[in-house]
């Protein structure tokens, strides 16, 4: 009866559209009152959730990106990646893409990337005659690129609640994150042939090396970060902090369009965010704490058992769970919560923890593109004043490369975890 008080709580608060955060609080408060535990656990367990040193590296990571944003360095991103892949067909389609693995290197975040970059794309891609479907579609579906390469917000809190290295996380999702790129340029090779769009920029080496030139110092953000970690030369906590710091040092000593002014907004922004965020990090702690202690992960792992000995389909019906969870919760909430009910049973058919959490971050990032919760399809529709009903048109067809390269994730493993184990030994 508790758990049905818990989940048909949690329901009906998110039905009545209360904030995550504070449904998962209130559901996690009426189920310890009706079992009559001290209602000081709440709490307890909240503090606990939220005690972690490598959940360090959260602020400094958005600090890093909004930094980013306002010095103006996206703009330089953009004039690179539109230098480099710009002449292809469809070209500012591709220079979409290639921005948002750029920018993946310093915010982590997919909302961070449609925010920052997805002003700047879709206005040049206006301009240049492109349509707003085509536009708006491509913007939302390569911001999911951002959680996969590293630095990774939610790879930070998987790595966290699951126990598992976060730099062999960080290098696990080198690869899947070129893949998915790969992936949406051939759609966006495909659509653009098709809708006869044109070359952005003609081939040009001196152009190319111009650009480069005055997108330097800022590309040398993914390399601080993960070269460092991976040389074992910092934690991503330091890491994170040495992102900020080095955002910081571009903005204000190098471009100096970082004013006093500036800095105030963003470290409230950055302080917002993080709050939020950990607000649902505490929340989410004591939704899971109440279902290990009434043994859900082991009765799942039960049913999976009793269910099929397959492996492959059990990965299929894990993605199916992870999938609909996504549909209906944020991303940081839906991680907190999966991870205790999933490692049991991955643990349990062989599957490495590094390949489930990039496969599991991945599926929740088609829910970032996905109604009701939709959140990049939120920010998009803010942005380029797109009805939020056509920006969920619009990003459909860009869902298709990217379940295709999360089902060959899914079920080539090596392709996760080739890069980490050369670096880190099996």
């Amino acid at each position: 009866m508790g758990l049905i008080i818990l989940f048909a709580s949690l329901f009906i608060l998110m039905a009545l559209r209360v904030p995550i955060a504070f449904s998962l609080a209130l559901s996690s408060f009426a189920y310890i009152l009706y079992s009559g535990l001290p209602p000081v656990l709440l709490m307890h367990n909240m503090v606990n959730g939220m005690d972690s040193f490598p959940l360090l590296a959260i602020p400094f990571f958005i600090l890093a990106g909004a930094l980013m944003n306002s010095a103006g360095i996206t703009a330089r991103i953009f004039g690179f990646a539109r230098a480099i892949v710009g002449w292809m067909h469809g070209g500012l389609g591709h220079v979409n893409v290639g921005a948002s693995i750029i920018f993946a290197g310093m915010s982590g975040a997919a909302v961070a990337d449609a925010g920052g970059l997805g002003a700047i794309e879709i206005k040049a891609m206006r301009e240049a005659g492109y349509d707003d479907d085509f536009s708006v579609g491509v913007t939302a579906a390569s911001s999911t690129i951002g959680p996969i390469i590293p630095p990774s917000l939610p790879l930070v809190i998987f790595g966290v609640m699951a126990s598992v290295s976060i730099g062999k996380l960080f290098v696990a999702g080198i690869i899947p994150g070129l893949l998915m790129a790969l992936s949406l340029s051939a759609m966006i090779w495909w659509m653009s042939r098709k809708r006869d769009y044109p070359r952005d920029v003609s081939f040009s080496p001196t152009v190319i090396a111009t650009r480069f030139k005055a997108a330097f110092l800022p590309l040398m953000t993914p390399v601080i970060i993960v070269g460092g970690i991976v040389s074992g030369a910092f934690t991503p906590t330091e890491a994170a902090i040495g992102a900020a710091a080095y955002a910081l040092f571009l903005g204000t000593i190098v471009y100096r369009t970082l004013s006093v002014r500036k800095l105030a907004v963003i470290s409230l922004e950055t302080i917002e965010t993080t709050a939020a965020i950990m607000m649902i990090v505490g929340a989410a702690s004591v939704f899971a704490w109440i279902l290990t202690a009434n043994q859900v992960a082991a009765q799942f792992a039960e049913f999976v058992l009793s269910f099929t000995d397959s492996k492959a389909v059990v990965l299929l019906l894990i993605m199916a769970v992870v999938l609909i969870v996504g549909l209906f919760m944020e991303t940081i909430a839906a991680i907190s919560i999966l991870v205790p009910v999933l490692m049991p049973v991955a643990a349990q058919f062989g599957i490495d923890p590094v390949h489930l959490g990039i496969i599991v971050i991945l599926n929740l990032m088609l829910g970032l593109l996905t109604p009701p919760v939709g959140m990049v399809l939120f920010v998009l529709s803010r942005v380029s004043k797109v009805p939020f009903e056509q920006c969920v048109r619009a990003t459909l067809p860009f869902l298709i490369p990217l379940i295709g390269v999360l089902l060959l994730l899914t079920f080539v493993p090596s392709l996760v975890l080739w890069l980490p184990e050369l670096l880190y030994g099996a």
